[in-house]
């Protein structure tokens, strides 16, 4: 009896480390029918959709960065994912926020689509624009949909 419970307690800080991990878990992956819907590459007639994606895959310490679009906050990125956005056409404003300050402007227009590469090196965000051919293909090739965060939630900061 005496070993089972000096072995239940050594693996007690693995569970617990464990659970933490899964309990800091930034932002949730959207279903996999959400995941599919979004790469069928749909437009909305009186919205712009922009897909911001990472197919980097992160070097031994993944770097996450928290997304803002036009000062509303949308959620954690990580390597081999992505959020898929209807914004009101305009002016957009991309930027990373916590370790980085990496930032975008673009101008959208009804009914198109907007690809935005996101890479995180050390501290900072970079956006790139690129072609919807580019941006199909790679996140039908590399990324997951991930779901935005609802209002009021809050990035863990570390």
């Amino acid at each position: 009896m005496h070993g089972i419970r000096a072995s239940a307690l050594r693996t007690l800080p693995a569970l617990a480390a464990a659970l933490l991990i899964a309990g800091c878990a930034s932002t949730p992956q959207a279903s996999r029918e959400l995941d599919a819907e979004a790469k069928q590459f749909t437009s909305h007639p009186n919205a712009s959709t922009v897909y911001i994606y990472r197919d980097d895959f992160g070097g031994p310490f993944v770097e996450d960065s928290v997304l803002y679009v036009n000062g509303r906050l949308i959620g954690a990125t990580l390597p081999k994912t992505f959020f898929r956005l209807n914004l009101r056409p305009g002016n957009q404003v991309l930027n990373g926020m916590g370790v980085d300050s990496g930032r975008l402007a673009i101008s959208t227009r009804p009914g198109e689509i907007y690809f935005v590469s996101l890479k995180v090196l050390g501290d900072q965000s970079h956006f790139e624009v690129v072609s919807p051919e580019r941006g199909r293909k790679t996140l039908a090739a590399c990324c997951a949909l991930l779901e935005n965060w609802a209002p009021g939630q809050r990035p863990l900061l570390r």
